[in-house]
Formats: structure tokens, sequence, C-alpha cells
């Protein structure tokens, strides 16, 4: 957790001085979420859930690819590499406090001094959505 930790004050340090002093920082602007066809995976329901469900499942490692190309490598990076706007996402811790951090993030965003830094993507794409793009980051994971 100390390691993505790191990288966020790294990469809003990097986006401050990217865009300057007093410039305001916008992640998206005006970018649509892109839907994410989760009918392989089994259903969750509405709760949303602690851990994730589908750690493991090729399915949804598979879906969980495609959904973070469309939506997420534009900030975090292709692969999950980031270029230094946004935390890179292969050093998020696996297990639950790893799925914790994440869906915490995905469902609420990422927002500072009334700065988005991050949309919230839970309501807009779903849970099972944001499961299986955190199955395809658990792929990625590192500890170097």
């Amino acid at each position: 957790m100390k390691k993505i930790r790191n990288h966020i004050v790294l990469g809003l340090a990097s986006a401050a001085l990217t865009v300057g002093i007093g410039s305001q920082v916008a992640a998206h602007g005006d970018v649509t979420p892109q839907a994410v066809d989760t009918s392989d995976l089994p259903q969750i329901g509405e709760e949303w859930l602690e851990e994730n469900p589908y750690s493991g499942n090729a399915r949804a490692i598979e879906i969980g690819e495609s959904a973070y190309g469309q939506n997420c490598a534009r900030c975090h990076g292709l692969q999950a590499i980031s270029g230094g706007i946004a935390p890179d996402l292969r050093y998020l811790e696996l297990g639950p406090s790893g799925d914790e951090w994440f869906v915490e993030r995905y469902r609420h965003g990422s927002s500072h001094d009334g700065k988005v830094y991050m949309p919230p993507f839970g309501e807009v794409l779903g849970q099972e959505a944001g499961w299986a793009i955190r199955s395809w980051l658990e792929t990625k994971y590192t500890d170097e």
C-alpha cells in the first residue's frame, strides 16, 4: 500500500508541474465511459462486495483487459504502466487490502481541493466491470 500511495503523490505532483501552479487539472475532460459487457460473468447483485469475486477467473480477466483499455488506459497507461499522471496500478497490492483501495477509488473516484483526478466509475460501469478490471490488474502486479 505504501508504494501505491507514493505513486499517487508522485503522480499528483507530476500533474501539477505539467499544467503549472494555479492551473486547473481535469483527469478526463469530456471523455465518455465505454460500456462493458459482463453478461458472461456470474452476476454479483446490488450490494458492493469488499473482495474480488472474480480473482483468477479467465473470462473476467479477458473482459477486464478490454474494459481497462477502453476506460482506464488514458490516465493509468497501457498495460497499467503509468506515465506519471495517475498511479501505476501494477503496484496495487493483491488481496483484500488492494481490493479495498481499488473498489473505493473505482466507485467514488478521487478529488482533491475541488479538482477531479479520477471520476467515479462505480455507478456508470457497474460492479461486475470493476471487479473484472481488478482481476486483469492482478495479472500485472509487480512488487519491484
